[in-house]
């Protein structure tokens, strides 16, 4: 009996160790739903102002390439009476220039000097280009509603064999956009970089 209940202990610790070893872990079960926010923290500090962005162009108005026919003025000479051009005007209608654009913003207008499939545009005035464009000088001044052309030379939009020269196309800036960095963001006198940051298609 005493012998027995010496090795008691033993056999009772010897089960605990088999009990233990044979149990296997379970599969984990699925996720609990989640808990409910917490609530929100306080505002932080404002950071610091960031760098302006470029001028918007959103306000700039430009013209499709539009056909000008011009006007001689003949005068006729004192002396020999012989009545000749002295000169060759035109008009543009451009409604958005206003008085307003007139003394705060800016006006650019173009020519192109040969067809759409292969333009070569100057911006006006022109002055002694006849062998670039065809003609020697144009001038042009600006009143409400109006883009007023002084040429020396016959300057109207032609045709020939079904193709347009001598087209002109104007951009009015107002002076809210002009101002400060727009008017200096390109070289409004190269029309490539007007094309590029205007998003003009011709």
């Amino acid at each position: 009996m005493r012998k027995r209940l010496h090795l008691l202990p033993y056999i009772l610790g010897m089960a605990i160790i088999i009990s233990v070893s044979s149990c296997k872990k379970g599969d984990t079960g699925p996720a609990g739903p989640a808990g409910p926010a917490g609530p929100a923290g306080a505002a932080g500090a404002s950071g610091p102002q960031g760098p302006a962005g470029p001028a918007g162009t959103a306000n700039v108005i430009y013209s499709a390439w539009l056909d000008v026919t011009y006007t001689p003025i003949k005068d006729t000479d004192a002396v020999t009476h012989v009545v000749d051009t002295v000169a060759w005007t035109a008009q543009i209608n451009a409604p958005g220039i206003t008085n307003t654009l007139l003394t705060s913003g800016e006006i650019k207008v173009y020519f192109n000097a040969n067809s759409a499939a292969t333009p070569a545009v100057f911006p006006l005035p022109i002055t002694d280009l006849y062998a670039l464009t065809g003609v020697l000088n144009i001038n042009v001044y600006f009143t409400v509603g109006k883009i007023n052309l002084y040429s020396t030379d016959d300057g109207s939009t032609f045709t020939d064999t079904g193709t347009k020269y001598w087209q002109y196309r104007y951009i009015l800036i107002p002076g809210g956009t002009s101002g400060g960095r727009m008017a200096n963001a390109i070289n409004w006198n190269n029309y490539k970089e007007v094309q590029a940051y205007l998003g003009l298609k011709d």
